[in-house]
């Protein structure tokens, strides 16, 4: 580009100078930074596997681990005593056995892509939390877990970091998209586990993304820590771990389970 000195020039600024200081780039320039060809911006692998989708939600995509499928509670042990599951499975679902507790996934597992589909029953009876209670635990650690709250929130008030798909004490569900008691509810979540540093500190948190019903509920939410009922949410150091299905112990009628699968990320 010319420039034109800053000393007081007293001859006539032509046409032609105005056109030299202030002349566009050629077209040609442009293309060449501005317009990189429609190939340089193509990227062809690696290519992505190839996964077949289920048909219906009581069929798994090709890759899911399948934890329930109507038939047994094979992938499911006590939490209490790591013995085989006695929740009671009946006509393709598996209903909460609370005396005998909690039930977890043998296997354990760190960022993953869960489906699950619960009932409350249509004829439950309580209020508040004392209405078809439970939850899922998206890991379980010997110091706690972190809680997906089951509850009935249709037309049943309770407080909001504790209704329905809500994590539980910490996040209110950022709307209530609950079925009435009877009707199949689901819960599609992205869990990512927290990262630990060699002296035990946290390194990145846990998030979860959660649609209820298939709207988005918990969007990419951090937590501060495992799921407390008294006191504020903390980390302690864990790998991978098992997810959790809880017994609660309110008086109202138990909840049922079905279709239940997870994805490894």
């Amino acid at each position: 580009m010319t420039f034109i000195s800053s000393k007081i020039w007293s001859g006539t600024i032509t046409c032609s100078m105005i056109a030299i200081v202030a002349a566009p780039l050629s077209a040609q320039q442009k293309t060449s930074t501005a317009n990189p060809r429609p190939e340089e911006t193509e990227v062809w692998t690696p290519v992505p596997a190839i996964v077949t989708p289920g048909v219906t939600d009581a069929v798994a995509p090709s890759d899911a681990i399948v934890l329930f499928d109507g038939r047994n509670l094979d992938e499911w042990v006590s939490a209490r005593d790591k013995s085989p599951a006695k929740w009671v499975v009946a006509n393709g679902v598996v209903t909460v056995n609370k005396p005998s507790g909690d039930i977890q996934t043998r296997r354990s597992f760190s960022n993953y892509q869960l489906h699950i589909e619960w009932r409350v029953p249509a004829d439950i009876t309580g209020t508040g939390q004392e209405r078809g209670n439970s939850g899922v635990f998206l890991a379980t650690t010997p110091v706690g877990g972190y809680e997906l709250q089951i509850v009935d929130s249709y037309n049943n008030k309770t407080y909001v970091n504790g209704q329905a798909a809500s994590v539980y004490k910490e996040y209110a569900p950022l709307v209530n998209a609950m079925r009435k008691p009877g009707d199949w509810q689901t819960y599609d979540v992205i869990w990512t586990a927290p990262t630990f540093k060699g002296d035990g500190s946290l390194a990145t948190p846990a998030y979860v993304t959660a649609f209820h019903n298939g709207v988005l509920v918990q969007n990419h939410v951090a937590l501060t820590g495992v799921t407390k009922n008294e006191g504020t949410p903390d980390y302690h150091k864990h790998g991978p771990a098992p997810i959790l299905l809880q017994a609660h112990g309110d008086k109202s009628a138990p909840i049922s389970f079905r279709n239940i699968w997870a994805r490894v990320l």
